[in-house]
């Protein structure tokens, strides 16, 4: 079976995550999608294969006779869609022989243009996958899962020698959540690779360093008529704070390795007001010092608007995987390898955001990300292509081979 087939099922399986339940798994359906992969994995010879209370999926392939001492290889992916759109009634269109022209989506009419989004002429002459429009398509992050399991499924039915192969599949990546509570030591793995980037080639072994702000603002309602000298409205002072956050430095202004602030969500009354941020830098020492600058801009309106009127909640997420990758450079090296020899050259690019390999890195399994052959995920102009899942087996194919050498 070829990893788009695999695919395809699993896109119509409804398992967006959502980080306001204080759940886990934080919605019902990503149990539906690890049960079914379960079942798989046992159907393709996996042992000790289970499906945990929070809904991580894990399983293990033996290593083949004379494999036994090399290193054991975990391969992860994540089962949740992103909560940014839609991931419920995936409907999946399939364009054979792509022209490399404009693409219409049918449930809506919108149209993907080329000139919008270049990567679409790249593809031409592929066979095309995208969503219908109302939905995203959830590339990110099923297309790993398939390319997973079609590599397992490849190993032993052309005989390819292999040491230890770990698999793990898990819940709520999307909302930061998804190596909150994984078992590195169960898991059994020496290094892993998560398959879990963008477009077939790439490497990403640099990341954010991340964390959460939470400015609350507290204000005095009166009534407008007799307010003078008297109210304190936490929606003016809210646009206060963030005017002192550099306009330059957010998200829609930066690039590569900039770091930023990213006002993520705002609300407010009168009475109180509450700004919450994002804060990454892949420099350790400028995000330490971007964490500095927001409690200094705390202080400074609570030395202007009296004790108390701000409070500041800073939570660091993850770091920057390359600081735990270095010392294992040989998962680099030999994913470049297997990259070129699927005929690809690797593109080594900064992740300007995290994967749960950023975080399974800190918890002591080294762990950079692999691209799956996909683009413009979280949306409904999500698209991957069969032949670049097809790809990215083979790189997969190439790392396992390269570990028993």
């Amino acid at each position: 079976m070829r990893a788009y087939e695999r695919f395809l099922d699993y896109v119509k399986v409804h398992t967006t995550s959502d980080d306001t339940t204080g759940t886990h798994p934080s919605t019902p359906g990503q149990f539906d999608l690890a049960r079914l992969l379960a079942d798989q994995m046992r159907a393709l010879g996996l042992e000790n294969v289970r499906v945990n209370e929070t809904c991580y999926v894990y399983g293990f392939l033996p290593a083949t006779p004379g494999c036994e001492d090399k290193p054991a290889i975990g391969l992860i992916a994540h089962m949740d869609t992103s909560p940014a759109a839609s991931g419920e009634g995936v409907k999946p269109q399939l364009i054979e022989n792509y022209d490399g022209n404009d693409v219409r989506l049918p449930a809506t009419g919108d149209v993907m243009e080329v000139s919008r989004f270049p990567a679409l002429a790249a593809c031409k002459g592929e066979t095309l996958i995208t969503a219908d429009g109302s939905t995203l398509l959830g590339a990110d992050d099923k297309a790993g899962i398939a390319e997973i399991l079609t590599a397992v499924e490849r190993l032993q039915a052309e005989n390819r020698p292999h040491g230890r192969i770990c698999v793990a599949f898990t819940p709520d990546e999307e909302i930061g959540e998804g190596a909150d509570n994984f078992d590195v030591a169960g898991f059994g793995a020496d290094f892993a690779y998560t398959v879990d980037g963008g477009d077939v080639g790439e490497l990403e072994y640099c990341n954010f360093n991340a964390a959460s702000a939470v400015f609350t603002v507290h204000g005095f309602s009166v009534h407008p008529g007799s307010a003078k000298g008297l109210m304190k409205n936490a929606s003016n002072l809210a646009m206060e704070l963030h005017a002192m956050l550099p306009a330059s430095e957010r998200p829609e202004t930066t690039e590569g390795t900039e770091g930023f602030y990213h006002l993520d969500r705002l609300t407010g009354s009168v009475s109180e007001a509450k700004l919450e941020y994002i804060v990454r830098d892949h420099d350790r020492e400028k995000f330490e010092a971007r964490k500095a600058f927001l409690r200094q801009v705390a202080e400074t309106m609570n030395n202007t608007y009296g004790p108390g009127t701000v409070e500041l909640e800073l939570r660091d997420s993850y770091y920057n995987m390359e600081e735990k990758i270095r010392p294992h450079f040989h998962l680099i090296e030999n994913a470049r390898i297997a990259i070129e020899q699927a005929g690809l050259e690797a593109k080594e690019l900064p992740i300007r955001g995290g994967t749960d390999g950023a975080r399974l890195s800190w918890m002591g399994l080294p762990c950079p990300n692999l691209g799956t052959g996909g683009f413009n995920f979280h949306g409904p102009c999500e698209f991957i292509t069969a032949e670049r899942m097809d790809k990215s087996v083979e790189i997969l194919l190439n790392i396992l081979s390269l570990y028993i050498r």
